[in-house]
C-alpha cells in the first residue's frame, strides 16, 4: 500500500508498506528514520515513542496505515536548524545516555512532559516517564536531564528550538 503522512514537518509518501505493518516499521525501515527503537514490540518499554497528531503514542503498537495523512514527529524532529532541542541537550550534558537504546523515547517523553508542565515535581517527572524502561541505568541521570531541561527552558533559552506537539510553544 501507499502510505503519505506528514514526518517531522516534511510530507512523504512510501510505497510497499505492508497493512499490517507497524508505524514504527514504516518509519525506521521505509523512512531511513532510525531514531525510534525497537524493543518490546508490545508498548511496554517506550522505546518508540513518537507523536501522532500531537499525542505521544507508541509507534510499535500504530499501524502505519493509522498514520495516513496524519502527522508525525520522532526523536529526529525535535531538533531544529542543526541544533539539538534543549531536552536532547540536558541528555547528553546529564549523562542520561548510556547504550542510548532507550533515549529516544525518554527524550520524546520528556519533551512531551515539559510541553504540558513546565516545572515538573520529581513525581511528575517519574509519572511522566513510567512507560518508559532503561536496562542500563537507576534512573536518576534521566531524572537529572529532565530537571535541567525543564529549568533550561523556564528561563527561555534561546536553544530551546525543535517541533513542539499540537500547538503548544515548548
Amino acid at each position: 500500500m501507499r502510505l503519505s503522512l506528514t514526518v517531522n514537518g516534511d510530507r512523504r509518501e512510501v510505497d510497499g508498506v505492508w497493512e499490517g505493518e507497524s508505524l514504527l516499521s514504516a518509519l525506521r525501515e521505509h523512512l531511513e528514520l532510525p531514531g525510534s527503537k525497537n524493543a518490546c514490540e508490545q508498548g511496554e518499554c517506550g522505546s518508540c515513542s513518537v507523536y501522532l497528531d500531537g499525542e505521544l503514542v507508541c509507534a510499535c503498537l500504530v499501524l502505519a496505515g493509522q498514520a495516513e495523512g496524519r502527522e508525525v514527529v520522532t526523536v529526529e524532529g525535535l531538533a531544529g536548524d542543526g541544533e539539538l532541542h534543549e531536552v536532547q541537550r540536558a541528555f547528553v550534558e546529564a549523562g542520561a545516555v548510556q547504550c542510548g537504546f532507550c533515549t529516544p523515547g525518554f527524550v520524546v517523553a520528556s519533551h512531551d512532559l515539559l510541553a504540558r508542565i513546565r516545572s515538573p515535581s520529581d513525581a511528575q517527572i517519574r509519572e511522566a516517564l513510567a512507560g518508559n524502561l532503561c536496562r542500563c541505568t537507576g534512573y536518576e541521570k534521566i531524572l537529572d536531564a529532565v530537571r535541567l531541561a525543564a529549568e533550561r527552558l523556564a528561563v527561555g533559552s534561546p536553544s530551546s528550538t525543535g517541533s513542539p506537539p499540537a500547538e503548544d510553544p515548548l
